[in-house]
């Protein structure tokens, strides 16, 4: 039987309960904490780490109920583990995901008169457009970086397209994406690099709103700045705030969506075979991939009142994690959940784009861009290799995927 690796060092074989801690900071948690979460659900449902100052929910039943249980949980606070980002100012940059009701809801109906699935779905040629810029000059050298080559640049074209960013500033917008969401070993914070890029980001985009109230255009900037529900309009702050969460959530989430599908495909070669044989195969595989290894793998709230959980008691103003990442993988939901299998039907309790009131406004783009992009990568190539001793995983305590992954393709 083969043992495998907890956070915070040894085995679960060899580390007693009492001592085994979950530490989401944890550079080897992030190469695999799908063992730690095994045993949080089995014996630590309701896991505490004082020293950091956590609850975790593991269970896809706790979980679940988590999202739904706004009268309890609130999101007022952020979803963000890190104290820097945690607080009532965290709205600022993760906009509505940081409000309850009522404000949430206004904030997001605002929202949605300008970023709704009427603005996307005509984007379907311009993406497939987009897709073939980087694929077809990656396809030219036969061996390239597929993240910082194709992956990392279709979600961030499409947003800037979007928000109308022009084409010569999308490079340094991703790297400070990149810079935003990255986590230092030993740091159990947002490092100061990450911070220095948030600021540089607000900065941006406020300049780019203030050009729109100035000279409005068809993009999703001046949408934002024009709409008016019942004589209520969203302020300054509050388009930047949304920008913010656009540039950081909506393409860090989507470019790691697309590693994580063709690096599992690779890895079990019998399933990648499935949509290279049947195009129809294309979105159940992003399905499973959102299942087996999701780029959002957890999110916070804040106990509004003591909440009890399986018999523990949890105090009023405590952060709790639900840890989706650990729902998706939970056998009492999902049979033989840690097996990657492109086809299974997981559509009724899959848990990576929220469920209720939060649920993700984004989740229509990301599943759009996913099945354009590896479509037109799988009508473009016989095979492909990834060389994963030469592939790096980012470090983050929310989001999981690739930072670099070589690949070598034999094209069509």
């Amino acid at each position: 039987m083969t043992v495998r690796p907890i956070a915070g060092g040894g085995s679960a074989a060899e580390v007693p309960a009492r001592d085994r801690v979950f530490d989401p900071y944890d550079y080897d948690f992030h190469e695999d904490p799908y063992a730690t979460y095994r045993w949080l659900r089995d014996e630590a449902p309701v896991y505490h780490n004082p020293d950091i100052g956590f609850w975790a929910l593991s269970r896809h039943a706790d979980v679940r109920a988590g999202f739904l249980d706004a009268g309890r949980l609130s999101s007022a606070n952020g979803v963000a583990l890190d104290p820097a980002a945690y607080g009532p100012h965290a709205h600022k940059t993760m906009s509505f995901l940081a409000l309850d009701d009522p404000r949430h809801i206004r904030m997001r109906s605002l929202v949605s008169r300008g970023f709704n699935p009427r603005r996307i779905a005509p984007m379907r040629r311009r993406i497939t457009e987009i897709t073939h810029q980087h694929l077809d000059p990656a396809l030219e050298k036969g061996e390239f970086d597929y993240i910082a080559e194709f992956a990392g640049r279709i979600p961030m074209d499409v947003i800037s397209e979007l928000m109308g960013v022009p084409d010569e500033d999308r490079v340094e917008i991703r790297r400070l994406a990149d810079l935003v969401v990255h986590r230092e070993d030993g740091v159990q914070d947002v490092p100061q690099a990450a911070m220095e890029a948030a600021l540089e980001l607000i900065a941006y985009y406020t300049d780019l709103l203030a050009e729109r109230r100035r000279a409005p255009t068809e993009d999703l900037t001046s949408a934002l700045a024009e709409t008016v529900v019942d004589g209520d309009r969203l302020t300054d702050e509050e388009i930047i705030g949304f920008l913010f969460l656009m540039v950081v959530a909506g393409n860090e989430t989507t470019t790691k969506l697309l590693g994580n599908a063709v690096y599992w495909a690779h890895r079990f070669p019998d399933e990648l075979a499935k949509p290279l044989a049947d195009r129809a195969m294309v979105q159940p595989w992003i399905e499973e991939t959102l299942r087996y290894d999701t780029s959002t793998q957890m999110l916070a709230r804040t106990t509004i009142d003591e909440t009890e959980y399986h018999g523990i008691t949890v105090p009023s103003g405590e952060k709790v994690l639900l840890l989706v990442g650990s729902a998706n993988r939970d056998d009492r939901v999902f049979e033989d959940p840690d097996t990657y299998r492109i086809g299974r039907d997981s559509s009724g309790g899959l848990l990576s784009f929220g469920v209720g009131t939060h649920y993700c406004l984004g989740a229509h783009l990301a599943r759009l861009e996913a099945d354009i992009a590896l479509t037109e990568l799988l009508d473009a190539v016989r095979s492909l290799e990834i060389d994963e001793a030469a592939s790096e995983r980012v470090h983050s305590t929310n989001v999981r995927g690739f930072a670099t992954m070589p690949m070598r393709v034999t094209r069509r």
